[in-house]
């Protein structure tokens, strides 16, 4: 599970070690998954991992990948936002986030998917879950680089069901909404003289963030869709976000979706 330490990795953590099962969880900062450790000796081991690094951040998983005999579930979860606007702040702010949420996401994605199929025969598939966001669906505004993220591991994994049909593995393209986590405190905001309709969207968004379903929800989610042991997209969030959303854009108008949206974020 990468970025373990918080929010929905720390959650779907607690998931899978309440149920035994043996978890490698990462961190940028070992030293923030140590109540894991203390707590669930035999269970957990931490994991020092830097997505900015893609070549180390694959060996490392490498190496934790061999010393777990091959994962049986890999959960790419790690990431962050930022916030501004897109022609106003340094193209490298997106770049880096780019990488860090698409590029590494793929490349330990890459690396998931060689090891399970190197898997001795017998021995049961794994799952790959990656994590998207229904900003996948419904861009957030000021925030591109996370929607070319997101958007572009939601592509990635309907291109890994296609490519595992038949084979055992499970690929979940796993979309949240907002949920109640520290997500809204943690991203990054580089311009210091934001405009009324970015003041306003960001009010809206912190708003959304406080008032989501907690961790867990999602967590029980996840684990419901990984006992089903089928490939898929799984939406999750408050009631609005994760149904009557979708089933708007589905059957709606791309400007009746662009509609709600504006209104939504109030810009």
């Amino acid at each position: 599970v990468t970025g373990a330490s918080t929010g929905l990795g720390r959650a779907f953590t607690e998931m899978l070690i309440a149920d035994g099962v043996r978890v490698w969880g990462t961190s940028r900062d070992p030293a923030r998954l140590s109540s894991f450790a203390v707590r669930h000796p035999s269970l957990f081991t931490a994991v020092a991992l830097e997505l900015r690094d893609g070549a180390r951040a694959e060996a490392v998983f490498g190496e934790a990948d061999r010393a777990a005999e091959g994962f049986d579930l890999v959960i790419n979860n790690a990431g962050y936002g930022v916030f501004g606007e897109f022609a106003a702040t340094e193209f490298a702010t997106w770049q880096e986030q780019l990488e860090v949420m698409l590029v590494s996401p793929a490349r330990l994605s890459h690396a998931a998917l060689r090891s399970l199929r190197a898997r001795p025969a017998g021995r049961p598939a794994g799952a790959l879950v990656n994590i998207s966001s229904l900003a996948a669906e419904f861009p957030l505004p000021f925030q591109a680089a996370y929607n070319i993220a997101k958007s572009g591991l939601s592509a990635l994994n309907e291109s890994l069901m296609l490519e595992t049909a038949g084979t055992g593995v499970v690929v979940i393209d796993f979309r949240p909404g907002d949920y109640r986590t520290d997500f809204d405190g943690s991203v990054r905001r580089p311009q210091t003289n934001p405009t009324p309709r970015m003041a306003r969207a960001w009010s809206a968004f912190e708003a959304m963030m406080r008032s989501g379903p907690p961790p867990a929800h999602a967590a029980a989610t996840l684990r419901r869709a990984l006992l089903r042991h089928r490939s898929g997209t799984v939406r999750t969030g408050r009631f609005f976000q994760a149904v009557m959303a979708p089933f708007l854009a589905r059957f709606g108008s791309l400007a009746l979706k662009r509609r709600v949206q504006a209104r939504y974020f109030n810009v």
